[in-house]
């Protein structure tokens, strides 16, 4: 994309092939090929990225995935994640194909085992924010904590061409939160889709409270003397499951990610992709790309 100022978009793969997925699949109508593969998760996980390219207009994209439920966090605690269902059947033989997608859209996918797509995205988000402006392409308000002078964090919300985008000034307007307290929020409150509790009986209202008076989990624990009697209760009894969960809900920024800039820079091949939309039959999207190409 001809754009003076280059930008990288990190792209949520899970998030985007999910919401592709369940997008498609309420009315009880699932897209198959005329061969029988499903393709509905990848055909909204294709829409859902053109209309994020088309709107912010990246120079350079990386797609990051999970590489299976077993990370260095599920070896802190067993229970991490353990809330999840199975993948639904239609689902699963997706996941390999959206990857060839995305591979033929000549856009590089990232994983690493024992890491989750967040850690891939934190680390990239650090090396590729010395260099260039990054947009976090995700459903998953666990990103805001990578918002930084740099990384916006752009939260894809209901309904096509619906983002919210987060840089430091509308996370503290919004959430009354920096992005290193979003890590503290997580850690007092836990997080359901996570499975992971935080403190018992800390609910949102109160931890952003605690965090704007005393800025930190640490400040807290440091002022306990002065909360009200139920609040410092309910910590005390579970401090441990405080730190533990704080731990959780950080996003490691230095995982072994090798994906250059140079890797990273955008170019899609028109014919490569009519011909990989052909052949998956989606044949509305053939056009969609070779617009946004002739914008670029």
């Amino acid at each position: 994309m001809n754009m003076t100022e280059p930008k990288v978009m990190l792209v949520d793969g899970m998030a985007l092939l999910f919401r592709g997925y369940y997008a498609n699949a309420y009315g009880g109508y699932i897209r198959k090929t005329k061969a029988g593969l499903p393709t509905n998760a990848v055909f909204g996980f294709v829409r859902y990225l053109l209309d994020a390219c088309r709107t912010f207009g990246p120079s350079h994209i990386v797609c990051c995935w999970d590489m299976g439920s077993k990370t260095f966090r599920t070896d802190k605690f067993d229970a991490y994640k353990g809330n999840r269902p199975e993948a639904p059947a239609d689902l699963i033989p997706q996941f390999d194909l959206v990857k060839e997608v995305v591979s033929g859209l000549n856009i590089p996918n990232v994983g690493i085992s024992g890491y989750e797509a967040d850690d891939c995205i934190g680390t990239l988000s650090k090396q590729f924010g010395q260099h260039m402006d990054v947009y976090v392409l995700t459903g998953d308000h666990d990103m805001l904590q990578l918002v930084d002078e740099r990384v916006k964090v752009v939260i894809m919300k209901k309904g096509p061409s619906n983002y919210a985008v987060y840089d430091k000034e509308k996370l503290l307007e919004e959430k009354q939160l920096t992005p290193q307290q979003f890590i503290d929020l997580k850690g007092l409150i836990g997080d359901t889709s996570d499975n992971y509790p935080g403190v018992k009986g800390i609910g949102e209202k109160t931890a952003t409270k605690l965090l704007v008076e005393y800025g930190s989990i640490d400040g807290i624990l440091e002022n306990l003397h002065l909360l009200p009697k139920g609040v410092k209760a309910k910590i005390e009894a579970d401090v441990e499951m405080l730190h533990l969960c704080r731990e959780l809900a950080t996003i490691y920024c230095e995982a072994p990610v090798a994906c250059s800039v140079e890797d990273s820079h955008w170019r899609p091949d028109r014919a490569q992709i009519a011909t990989l939309f052909e052949e998956l039959e989606f044949n509305s999207l053939v056009k969609e790309i070779g617009k946004l190409i002739e914008v670029s």
